[in-house]
């Protein structure tokens, strides 16, 4: 039977107050030219790991991965776990095997003349392991231990290749050491980026010593911090049948649909949060179901909009228009869109445009759409 293509596409506008939630190596917010003028921007590596950072609010933790570099260290863990007659020496020994004999190198880490090391040997760069994939080394190792034999390549890849976990299966795994054990991402998201021109300023501060004289008016430290305000156009699209794929399994595919879709809707990076306190939730939730391919409509602020009453209605009615006028000149359309609009957004120019494209429901009926879309289109495929 042959697997119809399924994208699931995710469209949101937020806007963000004074903030500096993903800045660049001097301290400045990120930003990009598009369309001839300075945006806001925010990475999709930020946003990502922002998400990632919830996901344990939906999914269980045997479902989720673990990016370190102290993986020998977690495998030796689990084996003591499984085994707890066994000492520390001789757990991170099996786990230094199991681990190496899937191709992936380890060595010993940094430490300065005369100190211990905390950590057992080390992996070269961050090493992205489900916590079923730790459990099948560590397994694999205490086998060694019992059977006194080597432990085989294949086997040990296999452990490393197998049970993905569901941000292995989205966001995906290069290993340098052993590309075969390389895993794709079903899962793109884009760099976010402001419907306008965006300008950044900078706050002067200072601070007080609380046991100062009382004579002294100097204060006791003085700096500033960059920030900026934006309204973000923010796209991500999952490959739905590569992450059945991946996941093995519907069902699976469904909890990380779900999951993704919440946790990257209401995550926000956190970049200096505390002295923002900027955390706010979309203005636009839009979600489309395709079949040609993943479509990213930030096209429609290609011309920056230009206001002094506000982005949020603006930007939804001009992504909307801009999604039906695209589709509509290449003869394609989604196979479905649910959309969930609120706060300034939710007028009734900004509705009247969203109907046009797709059907109105809350956030509830949004996270009901996707994961029913997965299971209708998909069910019949484990």
């Amino acid at each position: 039977m042959k697997t119809q293509n399924t994208y699931l596409d995710i469209h949101i506008i937020q806007s963000v107050p004074p903030s500096c939630v993903n800045r660049d190596d001097t301290g400045s917010p990120k930003s990009a030219v598009y369309g001839g003028v300075r945006r806001s921007r925010v990475s999709s590596q930020a946003w990502k790991r922002a998400a990632r950072d919830n996901f344990g609010k939906f999914l269980d933790t045997d479902e989720l991965g673990e990016r370190t570099l102290i993986a020998v260290d977690r495998i030796a863990v689990k084996i003591r776990e499984l085994r707890p007659d066994l000492d520390e020496a001789t757990a991170t020994d099996l786990a230094t095997k199991a681990l190496t004999a899937s191709g992936v190198k380890v060595k010993e880490p940094k430490v300065k003349k005369g100190e211990k090391a905390e950590t057992g040997p080390v992996t070269g760069y961050l090493l992205f392991l489900s916590r079923r994939q730790i459990t099948n080394l560590a397994n694999l190792g205490i086998e060694s231990h019992e059977s006194g034999k080597a432990i085989a390549k294949k086997a040990a890849q296999e452990a490393v290749r197998t049970d993905r976990s569901i941000d292995i299966a989205l966001f995906g795994r290069m290993i340098a050491d052993a590309p075969e054990l390389n895993s794709d991402a079903t899962c793109q998201v884009a760099h976010a980026l402001s419907v306008h021109p965006a300008l950044t300023e900078f706050d002067y501060f200072t601070a007080s010593d609380d046991n100062k004289a009382e004579d002294t008016a100097a204060a006791g430290m003085i700096g500033t911090v960059e920030f900026t305000s934006s309204t973000l156009y923010r796209y991500a699209t999952i490959n739905v049948p590569k992450l059945v794929e991946e996941l093995g399994s519907v069902d699976a595919a469904c909890r990380a649909v779900e999951a993704f879709l919440a946790c990257f809707a209401l995550s926000m990076p956190t970049g200096k949060q505390n002295t923002f306190g900027n955390r706010t939730r979309p203005e636009l939730v839009m979600v489309s179901v395709r079949e040609d391919q993943p479509v990213n409509f930030v096209g429609a602020f290609e011309k920056a909009i230009r206001s002094d009453s506000g982005y949020g209605e603006k930007a939804t009615i001009k992504l909307a228009e801009h999604a039906a006028e695209e589709d509509g000149g290449y003869g394609t359309e989604p196979v479905a869109v649910r959309y969930f609009v609120s706060g300034a957004a939710a007028t009734e120019a900004a509705k009247t445009a969203l109907d046009r494209y797709g059907t109105s429901g809350d956030f509830q009926d949004i996270l009901s759409f996707a994961v029913d879309s997965v299971k209708s289109r998909l069910g019949g495929q484990e």
